[in-house]
């Protein structure tokens, strides 16, 4: 995909973070929109279909965790890459991203050319999900890499694109204990820091809606996927 091609929605209620960090992200080529709050941002996401958003989380009127909630609701939206780019660090809150369905948090302060960086690695999903394009079947689950769901006893289950992700690694060896900083490198990457419970978050959250007997803690490692029975 050309760059001139990529859409970006940036979200922020300072007028210098839109200002600065739209600058940079127009100057290597992508197409920038912008929105001073959640309500804003929602019907620029709607309008313009973004690849990636850039999105506060501390904003008036809605702010950054209840629009990506929304966000992630929308059929048009639901594999849009959304970062939070916020000055809150608190895990509490990087944790409460991750459970609104974003795919990374990158905080405040950050240099216009770091953030180009991360941008680019996120955009770099995009092309690896082409790659990776195809339909598998475990069990009486069925995994659509394509459109991004998942199936189970014939039964359809949307993932947000992180849950996703994790989803396909663990099962992608039924039976395997992934570790840990495995999971992070593959799922997040190098570059990404999240906080300590956010593969907890992801797991819990994938026990609820695939089934809590397919994912096994192993304490101090990771986690592994089994079949139903399998591990018994």
């Amino acid at each position: 995909m050309n760059k001139n091609d990529i859409k970006i929605l940036l979200v922020d209620d300072e007028p210098d973070i839109l200002e600065i960090v739209g600058y940079n992200l127009k100057n290597e080529g992508y197409q920038v929109f912008t929105a001073t709050n959640g309500q804003e941002a929602i019907k620029s996401a709607k309008k313009n279909i973004p690849h990636l958003i850039l999105l506060d989380i501390m904003m008036p009127e809605m702010d950054g965790i209840e629009a990506c909630e929304k966000i992630r609701k929308i059929k048009s939206l639901e594999n849009v890459i959304i970062s939070f780019l916020t000055a809150r660090g608190e895990d509490y809150s990087q944790v409460a991203g991750f459970e609104a369905g974003a795919d990374d948090y990158i905080t405040k302060p950050i240099k216009p050319k770091v953030l180009v960086s991360k941008v680019k690695s996120l955009l770099r999903r995009l092309k690896s999900e082409k790659a990776n394009d195809e339909v598998f079947t475990i069990g009486d689950i069925i995994i659509d890499r394509d459109e991004y769901v998942v199936y189970k006893a014939g039964k359809k289950i949307a993932l947000p694109r992180k849950e996703f992700e994790l989803f396909s690694l663990l099962t992608s060896k039924p039976g395997k204990v992934f570790k840990r900083e495995v999971i992070l490198d593959t799922v997040w990457g190098n570059e990404v820091v999240v906080g300590g419970r956010t593969i907890d978050v992801h797991i819990r959250k994938l026990r609820e809606k695939i089934g809590d007997n397919h994912f096994k803690t192993v304490k101090g490692v990771g986690y592994k996927f089994v079949l139903e029975g399998a591990d018994k």
